[in-house]
């Protein structure tokens, strides 16, 4: 049952994604799948209110942007990780009172939860998507 609606909700939020997409962000290999599941991971987690859904996504996207320019530019310059999470620590701790205009503390605080879960649900999809593939490589040996 975990799995049907964990499908669905992949399928939706892909969907989501891929409509809200700009004609030119087609290119294959940016991430825009994962961050598609991201997406509907979050949904189902945050439960949100048309009109939090309206105030929240455009501060998200503000910071997936900061965040991801920041992992960007620590990879391009060769950064310490010390240096480079207390950058990352300091984007999120900027945000918490951004996303505080748009959400309860509660729900604030389910997100960045929520966000550190999905790095963890997403490892254990691609663990079990492998030990599947590998399961069908192996040769059939009958009698």
């Amino acid at each position: 049952m975990k799995k049907i609606i964990l499908i669905i909700v992949m399928a939706l939020g892909i969907s989501a994604v891929s409509l809200a997409q700009d004609d030119d962000a087609g290119q294959k290999g940016n991430g825009s799948r994962i961050e598609a599941l991201k997406i509907a991971y979050l949904t189902k987690k945050l439960n949100l209110s048309t009109d939090e859904a309206q105030k929240f996504w455009p501060i998200y996207n503000e910071y997936m942007g900061e965040i991801r320019k920041t992992r960007l530019d620590a990879r391009q310059n060769q950064e310490g990780e010390i240096g480079t999470e207390e950058k990352l620590l300091n984007i999120r701790k900027k945000y918490n009172g951004e996303f505080g205009k748009a959400l309860s503390s509660e729900k604030v605080n389910t997100f960045f939860k929520a966000e550190k879960e999905f790095g963890t649900v997403l490892q254990k999809e691609l663990m079990e998507r492998r030990m599947q593939k590998m399961e069908n490589r192996r040769p059939f040996r009958g009698n």
